[in-house]
């Protein structure tokens, strides 16, 4: 159903983006409080477990991208160190072959760190899409146990709506045949 929505939703906010127009290079739309109206709901029916995959893939993103901005400040501090320490050629050559080794070691470093973060990502990913269906399977269960609970229910308030309706059609028969009240009350009492 929420697919089906969003899906919906979706169409309408392109629908919209094709009755744009052009002036020059810029593209302008007509109504752009549209879209933002249609983005809202999108946003307002997207289940939360999809929020929180997003928010653990953007996390593994910015772990790689911090693994790999540490990458480059350690690269290039090793660079800086290198050219501006040594002025000898000897020392020179020995201090590139250093800095190989340790730009390998940390390309390495963050090659591993990279993987780690997505297979931590993944195993989150798993983990909430079980939780989601766990989630999901708790719900039907409580919505069919609500559902035989109204069930009962209502089969128990037709009985006495139906015994109610019994005891009216009793009455008016005692009326109808002119049968002393008292009478049928006690035979009605004995049964």
């Amino acid at each position: 159903m929420t697919e089906l929505r969003v899906t919906h939703l979706i169409d309408e906010a392109d629908e919209l983006l094709d009755n744009k127009f052009h002036v020059g290079s810029y593209c302008l739309f007509m109504n752009t409080d549209d879209i933002q109206d249609i983005l809202s709901k999108i946003r307002a029916i997207l289940p939360e477990e999809i929020k929180t995959a997003e928010m653990i893939l953007k996390r593994r993103d910015d772990i790689y991208m911090e693994a790999q901005n540490r990458a480059d400040r350690i690269i290039s501090e090793a660079q800086n160190t290198a050219s501006n320490i040594l002025s000898e050629s000897e020392l020179i050559r020995a201090v590139r072959e250093k800095a190989a080794k340790i730009q390998e070691q940390v390309k390495e470093s963050c090659e591993e760190m990279k993987n780690k973060a997505a297979e931590e990502a993944d195993m989150m990913r798993k983990n909430a899409y079980q939780e989601a269906m766990q989630t999901k399977e708790n719900a039907q269960a409580y919505v069919e146990e609500v559902l035989n609970n109204l069930e009962r229910d209502v089969e128990q308030v037709h009985r006495i709506i139906r015994n109610g309706q019994d005891y009216l059609a009793q009455q008016r028969n005692r009326v109808n045949n002119q049968v002393p009240v008292y009478e049928n009350e006690r035979a009605y009492v004995e049964q």
